[in-house]
């Protein structure tokens, strides 16, 4: 018997327990971290791969009007002069005359420190991008910059992706990988990082088309965050007005999560109209434009760009997964991650460590392990190590006890609802598959049986 409680989540929750549980660890720890920077854990990774896999899936595997990309992060200096990066790319930067710590101009609320209520410089524009040198020789012919979206790679492989693989209007482009921004000030855990990994898309349309197109793509990226089990309620449409877009913008659309700290950004969708390739095409002196055989017209597409973080997604996943019940007596914490996000599918978990019962055990973590991720956990109770799983996010426990030698069968208990049922260990990859497809639990398999929990799964 579960009672569901009322769960505030404050992002300190979220910190501990992806700490505790290996999901996410402070970058450079044992010299005292460094700021906004952090590696992400066993599970942490498990979890990033499933939400790019996820994104990749629906954006390109699923669609015959999309290809993949994978650009250097390192471009030429021109590309970032073309795109008004060097000159655009800023944020404007006060310092306070007391404690001499740095604030974003534009997030201040008030003309006074946060942190001590000093008085501020006059505003400054910063760059946001990181430049280094290439080659042996620091000199100004050897800058080259990190680059700071994945987007201008796919526009400057706009002919090349076209005369390669012969696609016509419209089609995109998707790309991810690492990101950089030398932020002013980072907050929030993986909210704002300076380095971070996204997963954008540059859809090339016909102009005239753009506003449809547009319309479509807010529409496909919202849904895409409730298909994979967040609150609706925690998700809503910021609708840019006219007055705030870019200037060469006709639309932008954010899709925003309630976080902990308040409503931010979760992914972007903007018209960009055909701005980039016209910059490109021009600084560059190559064409970058298209040829409708049809209509016999040569002209230069639009784009509309979802353009979405890896890191955030995580977060708004963990957040929204996150609760906590009464479960027995005591209290559960669980992470109701959607089984495609979830890091390990299963546990194995082997109800005493003799070797006649262990080595069945293995046998079944062998197999499972063929076909998805899965975790081996003999240590402690069975209650306790229930509540570590449930604390990871992972959908199903499979436990292995002594009548298994004798009939063949295992048991299987669900995360959610924490029902179990008994089934032949023969099928158990296809049952396991099958529930994380969508099929309810306790929809049986042939031989499989329904068992009655014990109040002992708590102790």
């Amino acid at each position: 018997m579960t009672e569901h409680m009322p769960v505030k989540v404050d992002m300190e929750k979220i910190m501990s327990l992806t700490r505790r549980r290996g999901f996410i660890f402070p970058s450079s720890e044992i010299y005292g971290g460094l700021n906004s920077c952090w590696d992400y854990g066993p599970l942490g990774v498990e979890l990033k791969r499933n939400i790019k896999q996820n994104w990749w899936k629906t954006i390109v595997q699923e669609r015959d009007d999309v290809v993949g990309l994978d650009t250097s992060i390192l471009m030429h200096p021109k590309v970032w002069e073309a795109s008004g990066h060097l000159q655009g790319f800023c944020d404007p930067m006060v310092d306070c005359k007391s404690c001499h710590t740095r604030w974003r101009k534009d997030e201040l609320e008030s003309d006074k420190c946060p942190s001590c209520g000093g008085d501020f410089t006059e505003p400054r524009m910063f760059n946001l991008m990181f430049k280094t040198f290439m080659g042996p020789v620091e000199d100004s012919t050897a800058i080259v910059y990190l680059r700071p979206e994945t987007a201008q790679g796919m526009f400057v492989n706009f002919d090349n992706i076209l005369n390669s693989s012969h696609r016509r209007l419209p089609f995109g482009i998707a790309q991810q990988g690492k990101s950089f921004r030398n932020e002013i000030t980072t907050s929030n855990f993986i909210f704002r990082t300076r380095e971070f990994e996204q997963m954008e898309l540059e859809f090339f349309v016909k102009p005239g088309t753009d506003e449809e197109w547009f319309n479509y793509w807010v529409g496909a990226r919202l849904n895409w965050y409730k298909t994979l089990g967040i609150k609706e309620e925690n998700l809503k449409l910021h609708v840019h007005p006219k007055e705030d877009l870019a200037h060469y913008a006709r639309g932008c659309s954010d899709v925003t999560y309630n976080f902990p700290m308040g409503w931010g950004e979760l992914e972007g969708i903007a018209n960009r109209t055909d701005f980039d390739l016209k910059q490109h095409a021009k600084a560059s002196g190559k064409p970058l434009d298209y040829f409708d055989d049809e209509t016999k017209e040569r002209f230069v597409p639009y784009v509309i760009e979802p353009s979405a973080g890896v890191d955030r997604s995580a977060l708004a996943f963990l957040c929204d997964a996150y609760d906590e019940e009464m479960a027995e007596g005591e209290m559960r914490v669980v992470l109701h991650l959607h089984p495609a996000l979830a890091p390990m599918k299963a546990t194995v978990l082997p109800l005493s460590k003799k070797e006649n019962l262990a080595s069945v055990a293995k046998q079944v973590y062998a197999e499972l392990r063929k076909n998805m991720m899965v975790m081996y956990d003999d240590t402690q109770s069975i209650g306790r190590r229930y509540r570590r799983q449930d604390e990871i996010g992972t959908p199903y426990c499979v436990t292995v006890d002594f009548q298994s030698i004798d009939d063949g069968q295992v048991t299987i208990r669900d995360r959610d609802s924490m029902n179990q049922i008994r089934v032949p260990m023969k099928s158990l990859t296809e049952i396991i598959i099958a529930k994380l497809r969508g099929e309810p639990f306790l929809e049986l398999p042939c031989g499989g049986q329904k068992v009655v929990k014990k109040a002992a799964e708590s102790k």
